[in-house]
């Protein structure tokens, strides 16, 4: 009777303890509020890629780059190409992806946001009163929200501190 219970004990503390180590992993981890271009849509917490499909390209948030085909290959480039040269970041629709490499399925989300090209519906995050944005760079409300934040800079604790307080 003591190794049954014994046993129950141990599976006990090894089910609570997988169950408490799994959500202290996802407090903080998904949080990139500052490293979001102002030009990127609203609503989001976390971004990896945007998908745009007016022009086809891919923007890669956690490098700031852009990643569109030339030829048969994919470049990664911190601008665009010349022929995007008048193309309006703010204005075009923005899809967000969260998925490793989404540009290798380019066909796919090319037949899904077809539909959205020349859509200029999406509020940006310069345009956002959403207080949560102030910490990006390009913020009407950036600088304010520096000094009111000890010039900490683009994402300090606050994101970070942010999650944890919603869980």
């Amino acid at each position: 009777m003591k190794k049954i219970i014994l046993a129950i004990t141990i599976l006990f503390t090894l089910i609570v303890s997988t169950h408490k180590a799994q959500a202290q992993v996802s407090v903080g981890v998904n949080v990139n509020i500052g490293s979001q271009p102002v030009w990127g849509p609203v609503g989001y917490d976390y971004v990896e890629y945007y998908y745009m499909p007016d022009i086809d390209v891919y923007y890669y948030v956690p490098r700031h780059q852009y990643v569109y085909l030339s030829g048969s290959n994919w470049v990664f480039s911190l601008s665009l190409p010349v022929r995007y040269r008048y193309y309006d970041v703010y204005s075009g629709y923005k899809v967000v992806i969260n998925e490793p490499y989404p540009y290798r399925r380019a066909e796919s989300y090319r037949s899904q946001y077809g539909s959205y090209k020349n859509n200029h519906s999406q509020e940006v995050i310069r345009n956002s009163r959403d207080s949560r944005y102030y910490e990006n760079k390009g913020h009407p409300e950036y600088n304010n929200w520096r000094k009111k934040n000890g010039n900490q800079g683009n994402n300090g604790n606050r994101g970070n501190n942010r999650n944890k307080n919603n869980h």
